[in-house]
């Protein structure tokens, strides 16, 4: 029978609230009748990663989950530092935490020797993991690589083979997701300096889809990440393509995208380049033979949140769209509406 503590502690970032985080609290609820959860201060999280939500969103997440399961059970507090109230709380009796704090468990209670208070009970709790048997965590989920039950975003079991746009996927891409900014079309330099001003303090890489788009970031010096061509605009050859400075570029990737598809070649670019962009923070641009103008679909899916894909919309201007947990689920679920190439 599993002893029942009267008080148990426990402290993390908490961001993007998952199902790794429930299993936590669920975990810890078994060994104490009540649990002090202690959310790391924004000042901390922030140098970890300006991605952590605030404070208030993570304390937020967690009392939505509690509100229909241990309201009575579960108090919060602020963690100022690595050790919080831990060290001096008089009325603690067990401390949870997993694998990798546990080494900041046994230095609290030294602290709690010195202090002349009894020594926590360290239990260490299980991971839950993802798809892929490792565990879930929030760098993961920031990473774009899972959502927050731990499935992966990765568009591979989809593009295995080439799949085309049907006539419903098509609908929900007729409307612009992101923010437009207007700009005439004969000079898109315009719209272009107001991107980089919107744009200037952004986390994630930058990546330009489109010739018109990718000439008109190097017009106003926007550092381009990540650049996708086809040599046209308006599915017509565009005549000023061959202004594009390649140079700027330390990796040029092609690959076959026919009109209206998405295939395993563009996805294996579009993957290459996010890999090394993230890896190396090398910059690449690939030529695609056929058509880009899906690739932003492909493209949240593979990059870590905060990124920033930009992209023409014909006759009005640039878009500027945010990668974020709900431009990945959206542009997942475009992706469920296209077909199988019959061959």
């Amino acid at each position: 029978m599993v002893k029942l503590f009267d008080l148990g502690l426990i402290g993390g970032t908490f961001d993007r609230f998952h199902k790794g985080h429930i299993s936590l609290i669920n975990q810890s609820l078994r060994h104490c009748k009540r649990l002090e959860i202690w959310i790391t201060s924004d000042t901390i999280a922030n140098i970890k990663d300006p991605r952590i939500k605030s404070w208030k969103e993570r304390h937020e997440d967690i009392s939505s989950y509690i509100k229909n399961n241990y309201t009575s059970k579960i108090i919060f507090g602020k963690l100022e530092d690595s050790f919080g109230p831990a060290t001096s709380h008089d009325s603690a009796e067990v401390i949870f935490c997993t694998k990798d704090n546990i080494k900041n468990c046994e230095d609290i209670n030294l602290k709690r020797l010195q202090n002349s208070l009894p020594e926590l009970k360290i239990i260490e709790l299980e991971l839950e993991n993802a798809w892929d048997k490792r565990p879930i965590s929030s760098s993961r989920i920031r990473r774009g690589e899972i959502d927050r039950n731990g499935n992966s975003y990765h568009p591979g079991e989809v593009i295995y083979s080439p799949i085309s746009i049907t006539k419903k996927a098509e609908g929900k891409l007729k409307n612009p997701y992101g923010d437009l900014i207007s700009g005439p079309e004969n000079n898109i330099s315009v719209a272009m300096a107001e991107v980089k001003r919107k744009i200037s303090n952004s986390i994630g890489p930058i990546i330009c889809v489109g010739d018109v788009t990718v000439l008109g970031a190097q017009l106003v010096n926007i550092p381009i990440n990540i650049a996708i061509i086809d040599g046209k605009t308006k599915r017509r050859e565009w005549k000023y393509s061959g202004s594009i400075d390649s140079s700027r570029f330390s990796t040029i990737l092609s690959c076959k995208n026919p009109q209206g598809q998405l295939t395993p070649s563009l996805l294996e670019s579009c993957e290459q380049a996010i890999n090394s962009c993230m890896s190396e923070a090398t910059t690449t641009l690939i030529e695609v033979d056929g058509e880009e103008d899906l690739a932003p679909l492909i493209l949240h899916l593979l990059s870590p949140i905060g990124g920033i894909i930009l992209y023409g919309q014909p006759g009005k201007g640039v878009v500027i769209r945010k990668v974020t947990e709900e431009s990945k689920n959206q542009c997942q679920l475009i992706i469920s509406n296209f077909k199988p190439i019959n061959t």
